[in-house]
Order: structure tokens, then C-alpha cells, then sequence
């Protein structure tokens, strides 16, 4: 299946089938209860989402939506668990996706913990280059989400993005 950009695969408290992300990337989102929503993660190829449910099916912890052009594969979650029980290996193979996941959040950790603001975000849009490049983290997602994700507020955010461009186009000294 294909999801363009902006277009929702799963919602918040549903539950429903895995994904396998083949191309692209996707946000998920924790929506509260008066409608504002947080971005909490983002979809890298070759992820099977939602992973909460990989082993057995539970209410969809965000909403997962499309940040660029993105190809989606569904595995039926019943036929999905059905396996894992009649083929105990494939157990390993969760558990090497999750530790996966783990390696990635740990360096989202990283890049929380950096000390400046500026190195939080140059950080993040290292991390980003890997899954986007040409394009550049600001053509992706917003400066809340860069925000959210770094645990810095978006005038901080534009403050920096600001500040870079100018430097990057000063002429450089001889």
C-alpha cells in the first residue's frame, strides 16, 4: 500500500493488522484529549510497526501518519501470532527488530542529552541525513516536531535554524 504524505495509517487506540514500513518514513503521534498532539517517534524502512504488538495485539499506542511518499506492507496480526506459535524462531527475529528499535531510541537519548540547544538539533539532523538526504530535516517535519523531539520549544527551534542559515551564507574568510 502506499500512503502519501500526510495520509494516517493507523490511529490512536485502534487496533488492527502490523505494518512492515518497505520505503519512506512515518510519525507517530500521541493525540491527547483535547486534540493537541506530541510527536513521539519516527518510522525508519524496515520496521514492523506498531511494536507494542509484535507478539501478541494491543491498542495502538499513537497514530502512525506518512511524513514523505511511503510503501507500507500489512501482515495480518491473527496469521501474524498464529505463526509465531507454530514457529518459535521468528522470536528471534523480534527480538533482533526490537533491539534494533532499542539501538535507535538509545541514540535519540544521545541527542536529548547533548548540553546546547545547537548540538541537540545538529545532532538530530545528522541522524536524519541517513533516511532523508537530499532533503533537509525542516522539509520533513515541522519546527514543533523537530522541537518535540529534542525537548527544545519551536522558537528555540527557529532561533537556531536562523542563526545556521546566516552563518552558512557569510562568505567564507581566507
Amino acid at each position: 500500500m502506499i500512503l502519501h504524505k500526510g495520509e494516517t495509517l493507523f490511529r490512536q487506540g485502534e487496533t488492527g493488522p502490523l505494518y512492515r514500513l518497505k520505503s519512506g518514513l512515518l510519525k507517530i503521534v500521541r493525540v491527547h484529549e483535547d486534540g493537541s498532539q506530541f510527536l513521539v517517534n519516527i518510522i525508519v524502512p524496515d520496521e514492523i510497526i506498531p511494536h507494542h504488538s509484535l507478539i501478541s495485539p494491543n491498542p495502538n499506542f499513537g497514530t502512525a501518519a506518512a511524513l514523505v511518499t511511503s510503501e507500507v506492507e500489512v501482515l495480518p496480526g491473527a496469521a501474524s501470532y498464529q505463526q509465531l506459535e507454530q514457529q518459535p524462531e521468528q522470536f528471534r527475529k523480534i527480538a533482533l527488530l526490537l533491539q534494533d528499535k532499542l539501538r535507535m531510541m538509545q541514540q535519540r537519548i544521545d541527542q536529548l542529552t547533548e548540553v546546547t540547544p545547537a548540538e541537540k538539533l545538529s545532532k538530530l539532523q545528522i541522524w536524519f541525513e541517513a533516511y532523508i538526504a537530499p532533503l533537509a530535516l525542516t522539509d520533513i517535519l515541522t519546527q514543533d516536531e523537530i522541537g518535540q523531539l529534542i525537548g527544545l520549544r519551536r522558537e528555540t527551534i527557529n532561533r537556531l535554524l536562523r542563526s545556521h542559515t546566516r552563518s552558512s551564507s557569510l562568505p567564507k574568510k581566507r
